[in-house]
């Protein structure tokens, strides 16, 4: 199994990014879900957002302002970031857990994960 995540670049304080995380070598019969998670320079990695086949989980910091998405036929999740400020830049990770939706309280620990990408930097500056 392997994650792509992409999309990371340069934006403005108020302005918009879209990430891609692409996830292969699943077969069609495997269930699983993903999140993402970020790394800000000198700081640890912490979790963002989660998507589940029913459930969706947000950090308090980008609620509101980000969207997480699937497309299952393309196996790909999405990370919508709108209004995006400078707490917000970052290398992000997209991480998959196989088996069915997580819990609100078990989603942000990384040891339950199963599979990483390899990051994705995101730097938010005018």
């Amino acid at each position: 199994v392997q994650l792509q995540a992409s999309g990371g670049g340069l934006v403005q304080p108020g302005g918009s990014l879209r990430l891609s995380c692409v996830a292969s070598g699943f077969t069609s019969s495997d269930v699983y879900t993903i999140g993402w998670f970020r790394q800000a320079p000198g700081k640890e990695r912490e979790g963002v957002s989660y998507i589940g086949d029913s459930r969706r989980f947000y950090a308090d910091s980008v609620k509101g302002r980000f969207t997480i998405s699937r497309d299952k036929a393309k196996n790909t999740v999405y990370l919508q970031m709108n209004s995006v400020n400078p707490d917000d830049t970052a290398v992000y990770y997209c991480a998959a857990r196989r088996g069915n939706n997580m819990i609100a309280s078990s989603w942000r620990q990384q040891q339950y994960y199963d599979f990483w990408g390899q990051g994705t930097l995101v730097t938010v500056s005018s």
